[in-house]
């Protein structure tokens, strides 16, 4: 029975950690129920295969996506076909392969890159909602002060700071810039080709083998004796999100999930994915987006870019080569992960 108990906590507790990141997919543009069609696939396929590692949103994805495409359309192109190509490198087993090649400091300094354009993203929705936004940023830079040494620190800020932006919004703002969504059906998305989409698609792949090697790995790590398989793990959550944006949702992607800590790991991620699912094709996310105000995240966002994505990927990425980790950090907050990798591997060529 304690067994039990402290699966459904893990799954409670990644649940309340995933849906106002799916607020922030909403906020920029993405819409919810056609979403719900990546957790059934993540579900499945992590049924089928027995893997430990979970999907559900993830913030530097869906951050990333959201602010590279112009409009629903060129988003969803960028996620499909950047999960055309992942799929391959799945099922061909060669992810572990490029990692090697391109190295723990590129693939650090992309994902210290993209920690930059969460932040970024951040600030920008406090200019664009001070209030919200702002008590959003105080109340999670509080809660990670308080709470930097638990296992949930997350949790709590994300859980937190939300909650204090929406209880500041519905008190001192008369006019509320809230999540509306558009188009919230299963309806076939249309496509757009040019170049910033497949750019941002290349982008996509790139950030997507840097967060599934080591998002995966920390989550497969807090069950040591579960099955974990990175390409398995590539193939699923690359087939979920083809089958969202077709139909206009959003990317979701493997992220550090504590139900692996949880008695049944397996039975527990699965479950996790299948209430976000059903959350999601019944329509009740958009509900709670309006009554939360857009800029509730950015508190959150910063702290996830700054304190759990900048301070930790950025010393490895510049320990062996400054200047290669260094460039490709940069040139990815400038520019996108696929960019950054170019660079580095540019820098590394020229031995710098």
């Amino acid at each position: 029975m304690n067994a039990i108990v402290t699966d459904i906590m893990a799954v409670i507790g990644v649940v309340l950690n995933g849906l106002p990141q799916g607020l922030l997919a909403l906020s920029l543009g993405f819409a919810s129920i056609p979403t719900a069609m990546a957790f059934f696939v993540g579900a499945f396929g992590n049924a089928v295969t027995q893997n430990v590692a979970p999907i559900s949103f993830q913030a530097e994805t869906i951050t990333y996506a959201g602010t590279s495409g112009r409009n629903r359309s060129e988003r969803c192109t960028m996620i499909f076909i950047g999960g055309v190509i992942m799929t391959i490198v799945g099922l061909t087993g060669t992810l572990t392969r490029i990692v090697d090649f391109i190295g723990v400091d590129i693939a650090s300094g992309m994902m210290a890159g993209v920690g930059l354009i969460l932040a970024k993203t951040a600030i920008d929705m406090i200019r664009e909602d001070r209030l919200s936004g702002f008590v959003s940023l105080v109340s999670a830079l509080i809660t990670y002060y308080i709470f930097r040494d638990s296992s949930n620190v997350l949790v709590y800020t994300i859980l937190i700071s939300v909650v204090a932006a929406c209880i500041a919004a519905a008190i001192f703002e008369k006019e509320k810039k809230t999540i509306t969504v558009e188009d919230d059906n299963f309806k076939r998305q249309p496509f757009t080709f040019n170049t910033n989409v497949i750019i941002g698609a290349l982008g996509m792949a790139c950030l997507n083998i840097g967060s599934n090697i080591s998002f995966g790995s920390i989550t497969s790590a807090m069950a040591p004796d579960a099955h974990y398989n990175v390409d398995q793990l590539t193939v699923i959550s690359s087939l979920a999100d083809m089958s969202s944006s077709f139909f206009g949702g959003a990317p979701v992607e493997s992220i550090i999930s504590a139900t692996a800590a949880a008695p049944h790991a397996v039975i527990a991620g699965i479950v996790m994915m299948i209430v976000i699912g059903v959350i999601l094709l019944t329509g009740l996310l958009p509900k709670i987006g309006r009554y939360v105000p857009s800029s509730s995240i950015a508190g959150f966002l910063f702290v996830l870019g700054v304190f759990k994505t900048v301070c930790l990927d950025a010393p490895t990425a510049l320990v062996t080569a400054p200047a290669v980790g260094g460039l490709t950090m940069a040139v990815t907050a400038i520019t996108n992960p696929f960019f950054g990798m170019l660079a580095g591997i540019a820098a590394r060529l020229l031995g710098l």
